[in-house]
């Protein structure tokens, strides 16, 4: 059986509909701290019709969501569903939505796919449970090859910074000896590593600092350039 949780503040939702038609899966309604569905305790999606990632934008709920997604420790992914046309009327710019969608998966690390309607977003959601449990038992072969020992794998961790390479990556970890002390070092400390100058410190503070308040609507993407 696959174990579906549904955040109780959608019930009536076609999704969750669509979730109970299919064969081999228990639902639970209740409350879920983060995103609306939880799948073997393991998979967590925020789903959203393209009206609503627009309202969320707007009102800055969107970038305060994904930063929880991006830290739970379940695997998570937006979801997003509907059909271009329905944005007409939305009076949001393509580069605004396109900016916010660069934020979430590149910067957050949060995948994104898509889906054309809720039946779609069910089967969707399911599959990838289906596909979890084959990985877990090892059913695919994994293409290349996992960082060995800490400093690798701390080397690969800081290369998810915007900025940041294989050379860099290694000068912060020998300049300051962990993944936290670079995340947590202030501006003048990381300019003083060889090579890593103005832009791509800006970046990495960008990249880590925490949001000072809610994003205003009015206010432009805010991307280190």
């Amino acid at each position: 059986m696959i174990r579906v949780q549904v955040d109780d503040r959608e019930p009536q939702c076609a999704v969750l509909a669509a979730i109970r038609q299919e064969v081999g899966v228990e639902v639970l309604v209740e409350r879920l701290p983060i995103g609306d569905y939880l799948i073997d305790d393991s998979l967590l999606f925020e789903r959203k019709t393209l009206m609503d990632l627009t309202r969320s934008i707007k009102d800055g709920r969107l970038f305060a969501q994904g930063l929880r997604l991006a830290g739970s420790p379940r695997r998570c992914a937006l979801i997003l569903e509907g059909r271009s046309k329905d944005l007409a009327g939305s009076q949001m710019r393509r580069e605004a939505i396109q900016g916010a969608l660069v934020t979430l998966t590149l910067f957050l690390g949060i995948p994104l796919l898509r889906s054309m309607e809720p039946a779609e977003t069910a089967r969707l959601m399911l599959f990838a449970a289906r596909q979890g449990r084959r990985f877990a038992n090892c059913a695919y072969p994994r293409k290349g090859r996992r960082p060995r020992g800490k400093a690798r794998l701390q080397g690969h961790i800081l290369q998810g910074l915007p900025g940041i390479g294989p050379t860099r990556a290694k000068r912060l970890l020998e300049y300051f000896g962990s993944v936290e002390a670079v995340v947590t070092a202030d501006p003048g400390e990381l300019a003083e590593v060889p090579g890593v100058g103005r832009a791509t410190v800006e970046s990495i503070r960008w990249a880590v600092r925490e949001p000072s308040g809610p994003v205003r609507p009015d206010e432009d993407l805010w991307f280190p350039i």
